[in-house]
């Protein structure tokens, strides 16, 4: 049997051979605000909420902006620039490997998104293996090539790329052999539900027969579950301790107790598609509760010996263990056989053939 995406990622991590198939990864992205102690706070949560991975960014102010680089959303009172931001977010390959190792003692898989080729190779160095292509990142052929060179696993979300641009990019993971999984994602904070898209991930899957997924920036776990549902191989949420946390992202974020649910909610949606139900042998085995809630027909009134039977004569009570109500339109015209009592049970025996 073919391994699922999940496992391919999870492999090398003690502790998460636990049966799923949806890879659910919670995203710090910036909400850390550059403190590393909460940095490895999210570590905690997220792993003390269920979810199979963490991932963060990594940004070199340096390698991949300008000063004239514009904000999304100007939220900053302390950075005059985004640039400035991006400093300010900066970890040293030490921070970041000790954020890694802090993941690895939770059995929770480690990912950080790359915005330059430094970053990738820092991050290749301390030894990470499953990578995330971020939206904006997905015509950066340099990035891509080093990434792909890791041979690990690669996640690639298409928020900001038109089919053309999709196929470049998956065309070159596929064709170097890395296991790959592609997301529906639409790159809105928060995005409503009408942008969600989960329409394209059935054609995901079907252009690129790979795994796929959403990146969902909905605030809510409602999109995630759907997406689930429909066979979502790979869920990225972003994740905030709490809602007065400081950041653009916390609007599009669950907390961890909302993280909680997503994993729970996914796992049992997982059982469920794992187990498909024979309604005919489900309504065999309900056969003494169906005795207890189902009806059976019984007489209206006393009807004397010698009496045809009118629909008039006959009423459904409980319980079940009688002629079934389903049965009772075949009574009409019948002749009663032997006197029955007005709210009794009918029986076979009280009627001729």
């Amino acid at each position: 049997m073919t391994k699922s995406f999940r496992h391919e990622c999870l492999r090398s991590i003690p502790g998460r051979s636990e049966p799923g198939k949806c890879l659910l990864i919670g995203e710090v992205a910036q909400t850390h605000d550059g403190s590393l102690g909460i940095a490895h706070a999210f570590i905690d949560a997220i792993a003390d909420a269920g979810a199979d991975g963490v991932k963060f960014q990594t940004h070199i102010a340096e390698e991949e902006s300008t000063t004239e680089e514009p904000w999304r959303v100007k939220f900053s009172p302390k950075d005059e620039s985004r640039f400035e931001y991006w400093k300010r977010m900066e970890f040293t390959k030490d921070e970041w490997r000790g954020l890694k190792v802090h993941a690895d003692e939770r059995n929770l898989l480690f990912m950080s998104t790359p915005f330059s080729e430094r970053a990738a190779e820092m991050l290749a160095e301390i030894g990470m293996r499953v990578w995330k292509v971020a939206s904006g990142e997905v015509g950066n052929v340099p990035l891509l090539k080093r990434i792909i060179a890791s041979q690990g696993p690669v996640i690639l979300s298409s928020g900001m790329s038109d089919w053309s641009e999709l196929d470049m990019a998956v065309s070159a993971i596929r064709d170097a052999g890395n296991p790959l999984a592609v997301l529906q994602c639409t790159s809105a904070y928060p995005c409503p539900p009408e942008q969600v898209g989960l329409n394209v991930l059935a054609s995901l899957r079907d252009r690129y027969g790979v795994a796929t997924g959403l990146s969902d920036h909905t605030g809510n776990i409602f999109a995630s579950l759907a997406a689930v549902t429909l066979g979502a191989e790979v869920v990225e949420v972003h994740v905030t301790l709490s809602r007065e946390m400081y950041g653009p992202d916390v609007p599009a974020s669950l907390t961890t107790a909302e993280l909680r649910q997503l994993v729970d909610g996914t796992r049992q949606i997982e059982r469920m598609q794992a187990a498909p139900v024979d309604k005919d042998l489900a309504a065999r085995d309900m056969s003494e509760l169906r005795s207890i809630f189902t009806k059976s027909v019984v007489a209206s009134r006393a009807l004397p010996a010698g009496t045809t039977i009118v629909a008039e004569d006959l009423k459904l009570k409980k319980p079940g263990t009688g002629i079934p109500a389903s049965d009772l339109h075949k009574l009409i015209g019948r002749k009663i056989k032997q006197a029955v009592l007005a709210n009794e049970m009918l029986q076979e025996e009280h009627l001729y053939a």
